[in-house]
């Protein structure tokens, strides 16, 4: 992107995790400084773009099959910069009535969104902070867009790490989850990375700490796990990403080792 030809309201010199997230997936909406902050951050993880990719791929399957279970409403929350196969993309093949509002605080991610989505009735972009849930859920667009007297998929896709501290994320996990009618489905990846050393962890913060997130938090398998207390977790449960009903082979996954884990789990 240009940096002299910028929307109003974004800062192209201050990294932003959603055009880094872009960068790793091979796309074109990021700056110089994203680039180059994303760089710093693949020489401590070198497969953090794989990760990013299965990422994308968990979001592609699970929506499918919650698509496939009759879900017709989605709230992606953190949702980043459009891409190939969004949620609406994949929710609206099978069903074309399905309904997606996309949720981000970054200015370019909605500048994006409201662009490639202007023609598409049934899908919103809301610029809204995950960290204040309670004014998310109650913005006038997800109230007007989402029915919540029937089931909705709730999308928590690699964004539930750039939340320090435990019990605040599980709180915002808890708050966003309380619309939820029976039948409604709640969807996290998380980044899962125990075989960093200290000094990677602290090479990564200092990083983060120049971009538009102050830094990121891996989380351990009981740790993701307790986000879906009290729902039915959806076989095979929380696992890495690359065995969550994988459908296609994937030469990216990295001798076993997670990188990240997700689940889907169902209301009662």
């Amino acid at each position: 992107m240009d940096e002299h030809k910028v929307p109003g309201g974004v800062d192209p010199f201050t990294p932003s995790v959603a055009r880094m997230y872009d960068y790793y997936l091979g796309g074109k909406d990021n700056f110089a400084a994203d680039r180059e902050a994303a760089k710093k951050i693949i020489e401590i993880l070198p497969n953090l773009p794989d990760i990013a990719r299965e990422n994308r791929e968990f979001l592609i399957r699970t929506v499918t099959h919650l698509a496939r279970q009759g879900i017709r409403q989605f709230l992606d929350v953190g949702a980043g910069l459009p891409t190939q196969r969004n949620v609406h993309q994949v929710a609206q093949e099978l069903a074309p009535e399905s309904r997606v509002v996309y949720v981000d605080n970054d200015p370019i991610v909605l500048v994006h969104a409201r662009a490639i989505l202007a023609e598409n009735e049934r899908v919103r972009a809301v610029e809204a902070d995950m960290r204040d849930p309670e004014a998310l859920l109650e913005h006038p667009k997800v109230r007007e867009h989402i029915d919540f007297s029937q089931p909705l998929a709730l999308l928590l896709l690699g964004v539930l790490h750039f939340v320090p501290g435990d019990d605040e994320a599980v709180e915002i996990v808890s708050t966003l989850r309380k619309p939820l009618v029976p039948g409604g489905y709640l969807v996290v990846s998380h980044g899962s990375l125990g075989d960093l050393s200290d000094d990677q962890e602290e090479q990564g913060r200092k990083v983060f700490s120049r971009t538009s997130v102050p830094g990121t938090t891996s989380r351990s398998y009981d740790q993701v796990l307790a986000f879906f207390d009290g729902l039915d977790l959806v076989e095979p449960g929380v696992v890495p990403l690359h065995e969550w009903r994988p459908d296609t082979d994937f030469p990216f996954v990295r001798n076993g080792k997670a990188g990240a884990l997700g689940g889907v789990g169902r209301v009662r």
